[in-house]
């Protein structure tokens, strides 16, 4: 069983007043964490509810404070998975930490087009929410050693970090693609202002072929017949499902900095490669470097994350095509990081080191990643 790094974190915030939200795509394991953290509690303590039972979702539809009450009993911890299938949960959950301040709800949802639109009025300051991903390399590393990682690291490049693919390598082509088609058809085709799935299945495409790449809405509604604003929304509602995330671009001083371009990547990059139909290896690949830099990427926002870490996270670029990948932010302290497959030229822009004086620019690779995510 590998642990999830997140879990401590939220185990240090139970019990205090807040309703527990855990975000997080299909299939990342958010049944199992939270699974994990139901086991510290005896059966006559705590009470697990599937939202995937019809019965079970509807004794928490519109649900009087009395009818909640004779629900949870005296358990003192409830779980809610698959929390957005239940209308109005953001009600149902405020009634709980109003009403109960003494017990603990922890809900979780695999997507936050609908849950996190239910919950942000009605539980303004009375939750803490966390985000669940899948693996990370450190996370890997509870099981496998540093070389035993050396060895993986170019299949979990190509196949991704999602828990049941990485513990079950010679099912993972056919697991993989399944999981991308959850991606594409369990969340987001079912959202009611979705009108056009055929337009969304190309624009992933479009944007799986550009990653590493600034990408330009205009251009992105030129190449699918669309207008700009339609291709912004449906950027929009994949950040929402997990599928994607933007990096902006970093400006403060130069008039030669670019400032309205963003780059977008795929939070897996075992995904991005279904979605274009290439699981080839490295060697045969000819999108190596940028791959290498959306796993880099991925797995730093993991780390991140997972050890509570706030980061302002950009790229940077000038019109004259000096460029870094990325850029960290913290403190007021700017740390940039360019990433080699396989090492090769490594020279900082001048310019930037002039006008951001005390920054700095790491080199990553694949000899030396692993301090770069923590492992």
């Amino acid at each position: 069983m590998i642990k999830r790094n997140i879990q401590n974190r939220i185990e240090a915030s139970l019990f205090k007043g807040k309703a527990i939200i855990i975000y997080g795509a299909r299939q990342v394991g958010k049944t199992t964490l939270i699974r994990e953290i139901q086991k510290k509690y005896s059966e006559t303590d705590s009470l697990y509810i599937n939202c995937d039972e019809p019965d079970l979702r509807a004794s928490l539809t519109e649900v009087t404070s009395t009818a909640l009450k004779e629900l949870i009993g005296r358990r003192k911890i409830v779980f809610i998975d698959e929390a957005q299938r239940v209308k109005n949960i953001g009600i149902t959950l405020k009634l709980f930490v109003d009403n109960f301040p003494d017990r603990q709800v922890v809900a979780t949802g695999s997507s936050s087009l609908d849950l996190s639109n239910e919950i942000v009025e009605p539980l303004t300051g009375r939750k803490y929410e966390f985000q669940l991903f899948p693996f990370a390399l450190a996370e890997l590393s509870q099981k496998y050693s540093k070389l035993e990682i050396n060895r993986l690291l170019e299949k979990r490049i190509i196949y991704g970090m999602y828990p049941e693919i990485v513990e079950k390598p010679d099912e993972a082509e056919g697991l993989l693609k399944s999981v991308a088609a959850s991606y594409l058809y369990k969340d987001l085709l079912q959202y009611q202002s979705l009108k056009r799935p055929e337009l969304l299945e190309k624009l992933l495409t479009a944007l799986a072929l550009q990653i590493g790449s600034e990408v330009s809405y205009t251009e992105l509604a030129n190449l699918l017949g669309v207008n700009k604003e339609t291709v912004a929304n449906y950027i929009q509602l994949l950040e929402k499902a997990f599928v994607i995330y933007r990096l902006s671009p970093f400006s403060r001083n130069l008039r030669s900095e670019l400032t309205k371009l963003r780059k977008i990547y795929f939070y897996d990059t075992g995904i991005r490669n279904a979605l274009i139909n290439n699981l080839n290896p490295p060697q045969f690949r000819q999108d190596i470097g940028p791959l290498w830099e959306n796993f880099m990427l991925s797995e730093r926002l993991k780390s991140n994350f997972n050890n509570g870490l706030a980061v302002n996270t950009y790229f940077w670029r000038t019109h004259q095509q000096q460029e870094i990948d990325y850029l960290e932010e913290r403190g007021g302290v700017l740390t940039g990081f360019e990433f080699k497959w396989k090492g090769g030229k490594r020279r900082a822009p001048k310019i930037f080191l002039e006008t951001y004086a005390g920054s700095r620019v790491e080199f990553i690779d694949s000899r030396n990643y692993q301090n770069f995510v923590e492992i």
